[in-house]
């Protein structure tokens, strides 16, 4: 992590993966965030994947470097001590209901320089998860070769719309240093899918050919791209995107004759062209396999890196963590700050800040709290609360603490 926004804080009231997501990315970047849970954690605290003692290493790794705080939210003393956390911080992020008691104008009562971010299902208020928005952008029916939908194993529209809460936050934080004005951003899953579809060129594609794409499998859309088993079984994927890489590897499997073939024959030249390799796949894809399929992965391999070809043999998850190159030799990854344990108390490469400021060194990530952890800490400092007072609230069931140890 880094320290580049250091100095700002945020509430953050959330669940599951978007709204978390835009949390944490500010902590990593140095904000300095405090997430409020329901005492004993919210609907995600046990998500899976989980340990044996049912620890969410799910919910662990999205709350890497936050604060928490643990109310009883279903009793109006707890609520209301959330408001006061809003407000007297002065930004935001959820994903709870737009009405209701964290309804925006509520908390910019007496503070109208408040910012919140608030992620939605759709825009109209209503419930939806990744998996249903992508249903209903169309991408299933675009994935595989069908005819049955295949829906996505990563939740896309769910880290895209984490990330641009992120950005939307310090968009709205900077609007205010202008004007002195707060506001409240809504960013819909929904709006976050069918905007993509947009900007990817989707919708005028499809409304200007007035039909759905093609299923491809694992071809890539418009490019020479496809997966290939070379002679000792490894499936390896292709994928040519400038001239330079498409006339190495055709020097690299020694095809120079039988493509130019192809193209006396159809009248074409694929030098420079990425939708006519596309478009005449059904002539050129057998003349790869045939050639890929003669040669050992190994040997394939040195050939492609030394002709600046882009490929990757298709590994499972298990091997991919035990590649030195993306885990233990990556600077993004390193012992958490102070070997603080993880609440699961399993040890494993943390993750912190994706980015790289040469300029800064890299700080050690730090570790997700347990519920609680802070609730003391943050009610002294943020709302003044006397030690008493803070006592009251934890007898009563008010606050919740978690003792750690530390």
């Amino acid at each position: 992590m880094y320290n580049l926004l250091s100095g700002l804080s945020v509430i953050e009231a959330s669940s599951f993966v978007a709204s978390p997501t835009a949390g944490l990315y500010c902590a990593q970047m140095g904000a300095d965030v405090i997430r409020v849970d329901q005492i004993g954690g919210g609907p995600d605290f046990h998500r899976w994947p989980v340990t044996a003692n049912n620890d969410s290493l799910y919910w662990e790794n999205l709350n890497r470097a936050k604060k928490s705080v643990a109310l009883d939210l279903g009793r109006p003393e707890g609520r209301e001590l959330l408001q006061e956390l809003v407000r007297a911080t002065g930004q935001f992020i959820t994903n709870f209901p737009a009405g209701g008691f964290l309804a925006h104008e509520r908390l910019a009562e007496g503070h109208p320089d408040l910012v919140s971010v608030r992620v939605m299902g759709w825009a109209d208020g209503s419930p939806a998860l990744d998996y249903t928005v992508n249903n209903s952008v169309g991408y299933p029916m675009l994935t595989g070769e069908g005819p049955e939908p295949v829906n996505h194993v990563l939740p896309a529209w769910d880290l895209l719309s984490g990330s641009y809460a992120a950005f939307a936050l310090l968009a709205a934080i900077q609007r205010r240093s202008i004007t002195g004005e707060g506001s409240e951003v809504r960013i819909p899953l929904s709006d976050v899918a069918i905007g993509t579809v947009a900007n990817l060129g989707g919708i005028a594609e499809t409304l200007y050919s007035g039909t759905n794409r093609p299923r491809l499998g694992n071809a890539v859309y418009g490019l020479f791209g496809r997966d290939f088993v070379t002679g000792d079984g490894q499936r390896t994927m292709i994928v040519v995107v400038t001239p330079r890489q498409w006339a190495n590897l055709i020097a690299a499997l020694n095809l120079g004759d039988a493509v130019a073939a192809i193209e006396t024959e159809r009248g074409v030249s694929f030098a420079k062209d990425d939708g006519l390799r596309f478009t005449h796949r059904d002539a050129l894809y057998p003349l790869f396999e045939q050639a890929i399929a003669a040669r050992d992965h190994a040997d394939l391999s040195a050939a492609f890196d030394a002709g600046g070809i882009v490929h990757s043999t298709y590994r499972t998850m298990l091997d991919a963590v035990q590649d030195p190159a993306l885990v233990a030799d990556n600077p993004i990854f390193g012992p958490i700050l102070g070997n603080t344990p993880n609440p699961s108390g399993f040890d494993y490469p943390a993750a912190g800040s994706f980015a790289t400021v040469p300029q800064m060194e890299r700080q050690a990530p730090r570790p997700a709290p347990h519920n609680g952890q802070h609730s003391e800490e943050i009610l002294a400092t943020r709302l003044s609360l006397s030690s008493g007072e803070i006592a009251r609230l934890i007898d009563a069931g008010i606050v919740g603490i978690t003792q750690t140890g530390e």
